[in-house]
């Protein structure tokens, strides 16, 4: 499961999943922002299985889908992946595009602001 990664259908399909924790092909077809066909739905979820992502269980005729991997995790791995391709591995390259891009307001830059400070503080008492 390391180093693979997820199309942006896929994604779609895991948030579903991380939302509402378990789903049939049809459960979770109801819930994607866009129409797909069921057998699309299937083949995206067969792949996550094939690629770990998702597991199953009979249930009658159909198949309940669960998701095997953490929403939290699969977050760090992506932004993981984002920071070293786009931003040369530098986080504080990614966060200074977000304040600059996202013209964010006075609030959001303050509550950036403590978490950082927050941070600080926990790796320095970390020592």
């Amino acid at each position: 499961m390391v180093g693979v990664t997820l199309g942006d259908r896929e994604l779609d399909v895991m948030a579903v999943l991380w939302e509402i924790g378990s789903g049939t092909v049809g459960e979770v077809r109801e819930r994607l922002s866009a129409t797909l066909a069921y057998t699309t739905v299937l083949t995206i979820l067969r792949n996550l299985e094939a690629k770990e992502f998702v597991s199953h269980e009979e249930e009658g005729r159909a198949h309940r889908y669960f998701p095997r991997v953490q929403q939290k995790s699969a977050r760090r791995s992506a932004l993981s992946r984002l920071v070293d391709t786009l931003f040369a591995g530098s986080s504080e390259e990614l966060l200074a595009h977000l304040v600059d891009d996202r013209a964010l307001g006075a609030e959001e830059l303050q509550r950036l602001a403590k978490r950082v400070r927050e941070q600080a503080k926990k790796r320095r008492g970390a020592r």
